[in-house]
């Protein structure tokens, strides 16, 4: 077998096996029926309140690890971790925490694809983003900063994508860092809003009451905007 379909194996082999073990481990804790109930939801808010004000430290460095192993080696996409850093942390705190996290899993993603799966990754995707390579030569920083704004490409492969290019780690990082901060922020932002409401209401809030709480439809809404301007720029840049 050719070591990068080896190494493709490996990965999806652990992947499944880690996130077995995790659901395993959870659901013997736990019953379906307790994890989706309302009141499990709300005395685990109140223990992340009290643990967010005695120790709001060690909680984020907590998050931050768990960030991390989010994107490598589970694979994990983005949104979901902005959504629940913004709901655990707060929107502030969510934001510097998520953003860091998810910069540093994507690197050591980055890395790890760069040194072992470049062969896998030209073989599958060069002919198909081959106009960019003209793109990051020329400044590849800018391009790459660009790039992570943009999006529009899964999370997983935008990490891997780069490796066609030779990128610098400092470069890829630091691009990642700044590019995801107004769609983490407008996610953890909504993450923040539904633990409010969660919080002041003792029975299960209805759906419009959610969705009409300005810390929800806010959010939601720039973010709808930034969607389209997104989508806009992304067909100029991945076309021309």
């Amino acid at each position: 077998m050719e070591k990068p379909k080896k190494i493709k194996l490996i990965i999806g082999v652990s992947y499944v096996l880690l996130i077995g073990l995790f659901l395993f481990y959870l659901f013997s804790k736990f019953s379906f029926q307790e994890l989706t109930s309302y009141d499990f939801i709300k005395v685990n808010i109140e223990y992340f309140s009290e643990l967010k004000e005695t120790n709001i430290l060690l909680l984020s460095l907590g998050f931050l690890i768990f960030t991390i192993f989010w994107v490598f080696p589970f694979l994990g996409f983005g949104s979901p971790i902005a959504l629940l850093g913004g709901f655990i942390l707060g929107k502030w705190i969510g934001v510097i925490v998520v953003v860091f996290g998810l910069s540093i899993g994507a690197t050591f993603l980055y890395i790890f694809g760069n040194y072992f799966l470049k062969d896998l990754i030209k073989e599958k995707f060069l002919n198909k983003f081959q106009n960019l390579e003209i793109k990051f030569k020329k400044s590849e920083f800018n391009y790459l900063l660009f790039y992570r704004f943009c999006g529009g490409i899964p999370w997983q492969l935008s990490c891997l994508l780069p490796a066609l290019f030779n990128v610098k780690i400092s470069n890829f990082f630091f691009a990642t860092l700044i590019g995801i901060v107004p769609q983490i922020f407008l996610v953890s932002s909504i993450g923040s809003g539904l633990e409010k409401i969660i919080n002041e209401n003792l029975q299960i809030p209805k759906i419009s009451d959610i969705i009409f709480s300005p810390d929800i439809y806010i959010p939601l809404i720039i973010f709808a905007v930034l969607v389209i301007i997104t989508f806009l720029l992304r067909k100029k840049f991945y076309r021309e």
